[in-house]
């Protein structure tokens, strides 16, 4: 079984066929903020000045009240983040409060109970349950009160979820599908993974990551990271040299050995996607993935006997896992990106109306390469200086180049400019895919303004969208 990841096509993500079962709604990993719920609900407060139901006087309800539909259920964290309170909390009886980034805090209050783990200190994920809705407190019936607040003041809820891609819609939110696995991670050499990051994984190549997941206790993003280090989740699927078939590549004597039936139709055949990736996840489990970080690591050797291709595996199943590569789930809408896409894009929203001017560095003033450095490293990525260096660092293994039509708000888009014509001198950071516009620092006329590129794709010799990898968080990009 060797890798076979080579110069890629960046073609959009299509079913692979043979998934023995239909793909799931889903959000995989940490793709910023969702509903802090996990069914259907109606909201029965909203923020504001009210008379309050107990007390009957006329004062600030700082939050906004969700009923579960049909009856109380789970309430889950609306991002990553760390608990900073769990417990009885005055009149809001149970309650949990979650730091996240940026200065904001949210608030679950009335909680009939609070999850095993959920204590101080404790780091939680978009979508883990933080305890079941109930009537603790001072309230009247079974709710969630939810509150968000910002550098210690509390803002309306409503607006803040929709100006972060998660409205409060009263639909039931898609499960996050986030494992708690925690996997080696990647070390050096690595081989494919420095120029090649994660590609989106088609949903019902997803669908059987996840079900092949459940059945060995393997977890899903390594079985992602073996997909893309072998076939590129299925785009590079035709027998290697060696002989390797299937969407996993395996040879057929391993596969006599270890392949399974994973579609149920009473064969294990090498080619179908589904036998492969279960027949995957079986080898995967009797080499001693499930054993910690060496039973993964020895696992991966034996799946192929070269130290690069363990770390290239790890290094795209930490990828996956972190939420990026643009996992394709249906019946969804794709999440917003990493959530150090989403803090580069408030970042830059804020800073709409300062001076461009070339080669500043801010605080007020900008080129287009500073300001979209700045933006993410507000959210933490350090990355180069001018926006060709760039590209490049992104291409060399920080980032994944994009389809036009599938980017994401904080995208970038690197354009030719004054440098000449097969040369970047331009990057702007993508916030409304919809519309096709962003934000950037484009000219002295212009400022740091919102712009449209919508046509830039056919009237400049040089247009490319990149997604910084979330596993870039801290890295140091070389001036």
């Amino acid at each position: 079984m060797a890798a076979l990841v080579v110069a890629l096509p960046m073609a959009p993500a299509t079913a692979t066929g043979g998934s023995g079962g239909s793909a799931p709604s889903c959000v995989v990993g940490s793709a910023g903020w969702r509903p802090p719920v996990a069914q259907r609900y109606v909201i029965t407060s909203t923020f504001g000045n009210r008379v309050n139901p107990i007390s009957h006087d006329r004062r600030l309800h700082a939050g906004v009240d969700l009923a579960m539909l049909p009856g109380p259920g789970p309430v889950v964290a609306a991002d990553d983040g760390t608990v900073v309170r769990a417990g009885p909390f005055g009149g809001l009886g149970n309650e949990v409060t979650v730091q996240h980034a940026d200065g904001v805090q949210t608030r679950y209050g009335h909680l009939a109970r609070i999850a095993a783990g959920i204590t101080p200190g404790s780091k939680v994920a978009a979508g883990q349950v933080l305890g079941e809705e109930g009537s603790t407190g001072a309230s009247t019936g079974p709710h969630l009160h939810f509150e968000v607040h910002r550098n210690g003041a509390p803002i309306d809820p409503v607006r803040f979820m929709a100006e972060h891609g998660a409205p409060l819609s009263g639909a039931s939110p898609a499960p996050v599908l986030k494992t708690n696995a925690a996997l080696p991670v990647a070390g050096s050499p690595r081989r494919h993974s420095m120029k090649q990051g994660a590609l989106s994984v088609p949903a019902d190549l997803m669908n059987l990551y996840l079900r092949a997941s459940r059945q060995y206790a393997v977890p899903w993003q390594l079985l992602a990271g073996v997909g893309m280090e072998e076939t590129a989740q299925g785009r590079n699927n035709h027998t290697s040299s060696a002989g390797a078939r299937g969407v996993m590549q395996f040879l057929p004597s391993t596969f006599a050995r270890y392949g399974v039936d994973g579609n149920g139709d009473g064969k294990a055949d090498i080619r179908n996607d589904a036998d492969s990736v279960f027949s995957a996840a079986h080898a995967l489990h009797a080499w001693g993935a499930t054993a910690g970080d060496a039973g993964v690591r020895r696992a991966l050797f034996s799946y192929n006997h070269a130290e690069w291709y363990v770390n290239d595996v790890l290094f795209y199943a930490a990828a996956y896992a972190a939420g990026s590569g643009g996992i394709a789930c249906t019946g969804v809408p794709q999440p917003a990106g990493t959530a150090q896409a989403a803090g580069a894009v408030r970042w830059a929203q804020s800073k709409v109306g300062h001076r461009f001017r070339f080669g500043a560095d801010g605080p007020d003033a900008w080129d287009s390469s500073s300001f979209v450095q700045a933006a993410y490293a507000q959210a933490g990525v350090r990355m180069p200086r001018t926006a060709q260096q760039q590209r490049s660092w992104l291409a060399s293994g920080h980032g994944t180049r994009i389809t036009p039509g599938q980017e994401r708000p904080g995208d970038l888009i690197f354009e030719d400019s004054y440098l000449g014509p097969d040369r970047i001198g331009f990057v702007m950071l993508v916030t409304d895919p919809g519309q096709q516009r962003g934000i950037a620092a484009r000219n002295p006329r212009l400022q740091v303004a919102r712009l449209s590129y919508a046509g830039a794709q056919r009237s400049k010799h040089i247009f490319e969208i990149w997604r910084v990898e979330a596993s870039t968080a801290g890295a140091a990009g070389t001036d």
